[in-house]
Protein backbone atom coordinates (compact mmCIF):
# COMPACT_ATOMS: atom_id res chain seq x y z
CA UNK A 1 0.00 0.00 0.00
CA UNK A 2 2.92 2.43 0.74
CA UNK A 3 4.06 2.19 -2.99
CA UNK A 4 0.33 3.49 -4.09
CA UNK A 5 0.65 6.33 -1.94
CA UNK A 6 3.73 7.17 -2.48
CA UNK A 7 4.88 9.14 -6.47
CA UNK A 8 5.70 6.66 -8.89
CA UNK A 9 9.48 7.13 -10.22
CA UNK A 10 9.88 7.98 -14.14
CA UNK A 11 10.82 4.40 -15.10
CA UNK A 12 7.22 3.43 -13.87
CA UNK A 13 5.31 6.07 -15.64
CA UNK A 14 7.13 6.85 -18.24
CA UNK A 15 6.98 3.39 -19.77
CA UNK A 16 3.16 3.14 -19.05
CA UNK A 17 2.44 6.27 -20.57
CA UNK A 18 4.27 4.94 -24.15
CA UNK A 19 1.84 1.99 -23.62
CA UNK A 20 -0.83 3.93 -23.30
CA UNK A 21 0.38 5.74 -26.37
CA UNK A 22 1.37 3.06 -28.51
CA UNK A 23 -2.25 1.83 -27.68
CA UNK A 24 -3.97 4.97 -29.06
CA UNK A 25 -1.55 5.44 -32.18
CA UNK A 26 -2.19 1.57 -33.26
CA UNK A 27 -6.12 2.30 -33.07
CA UNK A 28 -6.05 5.29 -34.71
CA UNK A 29 -6.97 7.55 -31.65
CA UNK A 30 -5.49 10.57 -30.12
CA UNK A 31 -5.43 11.36 -26.22
CA UNK A 32 -6.05 15.01 -25.13
CA UNK A 33 -8.85 16.65 -22.54
CA UNK A 34 -9.15 20.06 -24.47
CA UNK A 35 -10.95 18.49 -27.34
CA UNK A 36 -13.53 16.85 -24.74
CA UNK A 37 -15.30 20.25 -24.40
CA UNK A 38 -15.94 20.58 -28.03
CA UNK A 39 -17.41 17.18 -28.67
CA UNK A 40 -19.46 18.32 -25.16
CA UNK A 41 -20.58 21.51 -27.22
CA UNK A 42 -21.47 18.80 -29.95
CA UNK A 43 -23.39 16.68 -28.43
CA UNK A 44 -25.11 19.57 -26.40
CA UNK A 45 -26.48 21.14 -30.16
CA UNK A 46 -23.97 24.27 -30.72
CA UNK A 47 -23.11 22.96 -34.54
CA UNK A 48 -26.80 24.55 -35.32
CA UNK A 49 -25.33 27.98 -34.33
CA UNK A 50 -21.30 27.58 -34.84
CA UNK A 51 -19.57 25.67 -37.78
CA UNK A 52 -16.49 24.74 -35.58
CA UNK A 53 -18.82 22.51 -33.37
CA UNK A 54 -20.40 20.79 -36.76
CA UNK A 55 -19.04 17.38 -36.28
CA UNK A 56 -19.66 14.08 -35.29
CA UNK A 57 -19.55 13.65 -31.81
CA UNK A 58 -20.11 9.46 -31.67
CA UNK A 59 -16.38 8.94 -32.90
CA UNK A 60 -15.34 11.14 -30.16
CA UNK A 61 -17.57 9.62 -27.55
CA UNK A 62 -14.76 7.71 -26.27
CA UNK A 63 -12.57 10.44 -24.84
CA UNK A 64 -15.41 11.50 -22.47
CA UNK A 65 -14.59 8.35 -20.58
CA UNK A 66 -10.93 9.66 -20.16
CA UNK A 67 -12.40 12.96 -18.98
CA UNK A 68 -14.72 10.75 -16.37
CA UNK A 69 -12.07 8.26 -15.36
CA UNK A 70 -9.92 11.61 -14.55
CA UNK A 71 -12.21 13.07 -12.62
CA UNK A 72 -13.07 9.92 -11.29
CA UNK A 73 -9.54 8.85 -10.38
CA UNK A 74 -8.65 12.44 -8.82
CA UNK A 75 -11.36 11.83 -6.23
CA UNK A 76 -10.34 8.94 -5.46
CA UNK A 77 -6.32 9.73 -5.57
CA UNK A 78 -7.31 13.21 -3.47
CA UNK A 79 -9.46 11.29 -0.72
CA UNK A 80 -8.12 7.75 -0.35
CA UNK A 81 -4.50 7.24 -1.75
CA UNK A 82 -2.85 10.42 -0.99
CA UNK A 83 -0.40 10.87 1.78
CA UNK A 84 0.18 13.62 4.35
CA UNK A 85 4.07 13.95 3.25
CA UNK A 86 5.68 17.80 3.24
CA UNK A 87 6.78 18.13 -0.67
CA UNK A 88 10.57 18.53 -0.13
CA UNK A 89 11.17 21.74 -1.78
CA UNK A 90 14.60 23.77 -2.28
CA UNK A 91 15.06 26.17 0.82
CA UNK A 92 15.51 29.07 -2.20
CA UNK A 93 12.14 28.14 -3.63
CA UNK A 94 10.37 28.35 -0.36
CA UNK A 95 11.73 31.78 0.46
CA UNK A 96 10.88 32.90 -3.56
CA UNK A 97 7.51 31.44 -2.43
CA UNK A 98 7.28 33.17 0.71
CA UNK A 99 8.07 36.23 -0.49
CA UNK A 100 5.20 35.90 -3.03
CA UNK A 101 2.68 35.82 -0.33
CA UNK A 102 3.05 31.86 0.08
CA UNK A 103 2.64 31.07 3.96
CA UNK A 104 3.06 27.33 3.61
CA UNK A 105 4.94 26.15 0.48
CA UNK A 106 4.49 22.29 -0.35
CA UNK A 107 2.33 21.43 2.63
CA UNK A 108 -0.61 21.05 0.83
CA UNK A 109 -1.34 19.82 -2.51
CA UNK A 110 -1.86 23.04 -4.20
CA UNK A 111 -1.26 26.65 -2.70
CA UNK A 112 -4.42 27.48 -0.62
CA UNK A 113 -3.67 31.18 -1.63
CA UNK A 114 -4.42 30.35 -5.08
CA UNK A 115 -6.60 27.44 -4.94
CA UNK A 116 -9.01 27.36 -2.42
CA UNK A 117 -12.97 28.74 -2.10
CA UNK A 118 -11.62 31.65 -0.15
CA UNK A 119 -9.75 33.37 -3.02
CA UNK A 120 -13.14 33.69 -4.98
CA UNK A 121 -14.39 36.70 -2.43
CA UNK A 122 -11.35 38.53 -2.77
CA UNK A 123 -11.27 41.99 -4.86
CA UNK A 124 -8.90 39.88 -7.21
CA UNK A 125 -9.49 36.22 -7.24
CA UNK A 126 -12.53 36.27 -9.27
CA UNK A 127 -11.25 38.38 -12.05
CA UNK A 128 -8.13 36.25 -12.35
CA UNK A 129 -9.61 33.35 -12.30
CA UNK A 130 -11.76 34.84 -15.53
CA UNK A 131 -9.06 35.94 -17.32
CA UNK A 132 -7.01 32.96 -16.82
CA UNK A 133 -9.85 31.04 -18.08
CA UNK A 134 -10.70 32.98 -21.21
CA UNK A 135 -6.89 32.93 -21.98
CA UNK A 136 -6.63 29.37 -21.13
CA UNK A 137 -9.74 28.77 -23.69
CA UNK A 138 -8.35 31.09 -26.37
CA UNK A 139 -4.92 29.44 -26.03
CA UNK A 140 -5.90 26.11 -26.76
CA UNK A 141 -7.93 26.89 -29.35
CA UNK A 142 -5.40 28.55 -31.35
CA UNK A 143 -2.84 26.41 -30.61
CA UNK A 144 -5.03 23.56 -32.01
CA UNK A 145 -4.86 21.90 -28.53
CA UNK A 146 -4.00 21.62 -24.95
CA UNK A 147 -0.52 20.82 -23.00
CA UNK A 148 -1.82 16.90 -22.68
CA UNK A 149 -2.89 16.69 -25.99
CA UNK A 150 0.67 18.38 -27.81
CA UNK A 151 3.20 17.46 -25.02
CA UNK A 152 1.92 13.71 -24.64
CA UNK A 153 0.14 12.64 -28.22
CA UNK A 154 1.81 15.56 -30.12
CA UNK A 155 5.37 14.56 -29.21
CA UNK A 156 4.67 10.64 -29.36
CA UNK A 157 3.93 11.58 -32.66
CA UNK A 158 6.84 13.97 -33.55
CA UNK A 159 4.69 16.67 -34.43
CA UNK A 160 6.40 19.55 -35.15
CA UNK A 161 3.64 21.79 -34.02
CA UNK A 162 3.36 20.25 -30.55
CA UNK A 163 7.29 20.88 -29.92
CA UNK A 164 6.25 24.52 -30.75
CA UNK A 165 3.60 24.59 -28.71
CA UNK A 166 5.27 22.82 -25.69
CA UNK A 167 8.37 25.46 -25.87
CA UNK A 168 5.59 28.00 -26.13
CA UNK A 169 3.95 26.63 -23.26
CA UNK A 170 6.91 26.37 -20.87
CA UNK A 171 8.04 29.87 -22.11
CA UNK A 172 4.28 31.19 -21.18
CA UNK A 173 4.81 29.50 -17.48
CA UNK A 174 8.18 31.15 -16.84
CA UNK A 175 6.80 34.61 -17.79
CA UNK A 176 3.78 34.18 -15.53
CA UNK A 177 5.87 32.79 -12.96
CA UNK A 178 8.50 35.24 -13.02
CA UNK A 179 6.99 38.75 -14.53
CA UNK A 180 2.94 38.22 -13.67
CA UNK A 181 2.33 36.40 -10.68
CA UNK A 182 4.51 38.91 -8.48
CA UNK A 183 2.52 41.66 -9.10
CA UNK A 184 -1.04 39.42 -8.97
CA UNK A 185 -0.86 38.26 -5.61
Amino acid sequence: MEYILNPWPWYITGPLIALIMATLLYFGKTFAMSSNLATMCSIAGAGKFIEFFKSDWKDKKWNLIVVLGAVIGGFIAKNFLSNDLVTNLNKKTILELNELGFKNPGKTIVPNEIFSFDVLTTSHGLPILLVGGILIGFGTRYAGGCTSGHAITGLSSLQKPSLIAVIGFFVGGLIMTNFILPYIL
